[in-house]
C-alpha cells in the first residue's frame, strides 16, 4: 500500500501538463503541435518567444517533482525509497503524459526539482557535467544527453559516496542505485529521438 501510495501521489502530480495548459490560456498555442512538440520550458520559451512563460513552465515542472517527493517525506517520514518512487513516477507521467497521448517534456526540471531534496548529488553532478560540455559544443541537446550518461556512470562508480548524500538516508546501496537508474533512463529516452533529428541535421549540411 504504501508503494502504491506514493506511486500515485508522484504520477497525479508529474502528468498535470504545465506547458500544454500556460500556453493554450496565455497565447491560445497547442505546444504539441508546434516547435519541436516537447511539452516543456524549452519549446515553450522558443514557441512563444517569452522567457517569463518558459521560466513560468520551467518553475512549475520543477515544483512538481519537489511536491512529489515532499508530500511523501511528510507521510512517511525518514524514508528514502518511498519518496524516490513518488519522483519516478512524477517524472514517467509528466515524460509521457497521460491527458496528452503519452506526449510530454523531457523530465530535467521535474527530476531535479525533486532530486535536490533527497539525492541533491544528482542534479550537482549534472549540472557541472552539463556546463563543462556546453562550454565546448554550444548544442543544448547534446549537452543534456551527455550529462545524463556522464551521471550515471559517475554515480555507479562512486556509490558509496552517493549513499552518504541521500536525504533521507537510504538503507541501501540499492535503494540509491535503483532510482538513480530509473530515473536517468526515462530522461535519457526522451533524448533519444532529438539527438537523432540533430545527428540528421548535421549530416544532411555535410
Amino acid at each position: 500500500m504504501n508503494y502504491l501510495l506514493s506511486s500515485l501521489i508522484g504520477y497525479f502530480l508529474g502528468s498535470f501538463p504545465t506547458a500544454y495548459v500556460i500556453l493554450q490560456k496565455s497565447h491560445g498555442i497547442d505546444i504539441t503541435k508546434n516547435g519541436t512538440g516537447n511539452v516543456g520550458a524549452m519549446n515553450s520559451y522558443e514557441v512563444t518567444n517569452s522567457k517569463v512563460t518558459g521560466l513560468l513552465v520551467l518553475f512549475i515542472d520543477a515544483l512538481k517533482g519537489l511536491l512529489s517527493v515532499y508530500l511523501v517525506i511528510l507521510i512517511y517520514p525518514g524514508n528514502f525509497t518511498l519518496p524516490a518512487i513518488s519522483l519516478t513516477f512524477a517524472i514517467l507521467s509528466h515524460c509521457f503524459n497521460p491527458w496528452l497521448k503519452f506526449k510530454g517534456g523531457r523530465g530535467l526540471a521535474t527530476s531535479f526539482g525533486g532530486s535536490i531534496l533527497i539525492f541533491p548529488l544528482l542534479p550537482i553532478v549534472w549540472i557541472l557535467i552539463w556546463s563543462i560540455i556546453y562550454l565546448f559544443r554550444k548544442e543544448i541537446i547534446i549537452s543534456n544527453f551527455a550529462a545524463t550518461i556522464s551521471t550515471f556512470i559517475l554515480i555507479l562508480l562512486s556509490y558509496n559516496i552517493s549513499l552518504r548524500y541521500s536525504f533521507p538516508h537510504a538503507d541501501s546501496v540499492s535503494s540509491v542505485l535503483f532510482f538513480t537508474t530509473a530515473m536517468l533512463i526515462i530522461i535519457f529516452i526522451k533524448h533519444i529521438d532529438p539527438l537523432n533529428e540533430l545527428i540528421r541535421n548535421y549530416k544532411s549540411k555535410e
